[in-house]
């Protein structure tokens, strides 16, 4: 089933990404909630138009697909934009619940070696670990998250890169060739908020 899904991302550093999630989605992309692809940067607006603007666009959506980029931090919404995905908002007699959220790596110069460690365990496991200062806070906060905590490596406890955080990290290649999957991943989580220790604020 598709899901009503907002784009969170730094327009300058990350809009061929976004153009790329919308055309991967397809048919699904008819329940994209954000921009329209022709009035995408909202510099130029002031900021209670922007907020506005962004809430409108946030509320109804039920998954929020957030852009790495290696500029977003210097964005000054993107950790409004997540802050609000996860408030539960009432409008009329109508209340939104968090949204789930799943983080899409930009690739650069070809890989994602720029915010991405990949790293072989003793055991054999390949994991990966993400430079935290390079990523907002609350996607920090949001990682690792599980309750109770289930390893899928009793040997090396490495954890499960889908279950294991509130907010999942997948490079863009993995995202493009099936975003239904990982949309649907996000949903199910925001359905069992009480398997997660989330965090709302940055």
């Amino acid at each position: 089933m598709a899901r009503k899904t907002f784009i969170s991302y730094k327009y300058s550093d990350a809009k061929e990404v976004r153009n790329r999630i919308i055309k991967a989605l397809g048919e699904d992309a008819a329940y994209y909630k954000g921009e329209d692809g022709y009035s995408d940067d909202l510099s130029s607006y002031k900021a209670d138009t922007i907020k506005k603007r962004l809430k409108d666009m946030i509320y109804g959506t039920s998954v929020t697909i957030l852009v790495i980029s290696p500029e977003m931090l210097e964005s000054k919404w993107i950790s409004w934009e997540l802050e609000y995905s996860l408030k539960n908002i009432k409008r009329n007699d109508r209340s939104s619940r968090p949204n789930g959220i799943v983080s899409v790596i930009k690739k650069v110069n070809g890989d994602y070696s720029w915010i991405e460690k990949l790293t072989t365990q003793q055991d054999g496991c390949k994991t990966s670990s993400f430079c935290a200062s390079k990523l907002p806070s609350i996607v920090n906060k949001n990682r690792y998250n599980q309750i109770p905590k289930q390893y899928s490596c009793e040997y090396c406890h490495s954890i499960d890169s889908l279950t294991g955080s509130y907010i999942s990290i997948i490079e863009e290649d993995e995202f493009l060739n099936n975003p239904q999957r990982f949309i649907e991943n996000a949903y199910e989580k925001s359905c069992h908020l009480e398997n997660y220790d989330l965090k709302k604020t940055n």
